[in-house]
């Protein structure tokens, strides 16, 4: 029976569940070895962070202002309702964090031409910078894993890193990823 209290149950659907547990499926993982990559996802998210954090501490920002400044600069235009829905988080926290990061001077917010009512939201050459100041040691760490793990690994990992996001979530994810600016001729991502 399952337990309705376990939120651990809530976000996979039956199927998944039923999948993971049936006995001699060859993908079954224990526990065990579930547990330790949870661990490790726990390890890489604290240092793939930690730059970045002790950058935004030095403005008076946290991390939720990283996440907007991210989607903002690299979707120039962005619609408000468009960055609550792939932020997903109440109109109350993002009002709070881009009030912050308007008044500090590294987004604006301008009305839709189409429709005036729309609030569409650009970086200002300062928050283009700062992005890209909280993305450098991010790429360099990202760069150095993926060398380390050897050929193939960025396919290996892309396709990783697309499972874990919930199947209903994907085609949203790959249409936001679609739309992001590309490489430059040298490979690097372009931040601004």
């Amino acid at each position: 029976m399952t337990d309705i209290n376990d939120p651990l149950s809530e976000p996979l659907d039956a199927k998944r569940r039923a999948g993971a547990a049936a006995p001699g499926n060859p993908l079954r993982r224990s526990d065990a070895e579930l547990l330790a990559y949870a661990e490790l996802l726990f390890f890489a998210y604290r240092d793939f962070t930690r730059d970045p954090d002790a950058i935004l501490r030095d403005f008076g920002f946290g991390r939720a202002h990283h996440r907007v400044l991210h989607f903002v600069t690299r979707h120039s235009g962005l619609r408000v309702a468009d960055l609550l829905d792939v932020l997903k988080i109440t109109k109350q926290s993002l009002g709070r964090v881009l009030k912050q990061l308007i008044d500090k001077g590294y987004i604006v917010q301008r009305a839709g031409s189409a429709d005036r009512r729309e609030r569409l939201l650009y970086p200002t050459a300062s928050g283009r910078a700062l992005l890209k100041r909280l993305a450098a040691p991010q790429l360099i760490r990202l760069a150095e894993a993926l060398k380390a793990a050897g050929p193939g690994a960025d396919i290996v990992v892309r396709r990783f890193l697309q499972a874990m996001i919930n199947a209903e979530e994907r085609p949203k994810v790959s249409s936001i990823m679609s739309s992001s600016p590309v490489a430059d001729s040298d490979g690097n991502a372009e931040v601004s």
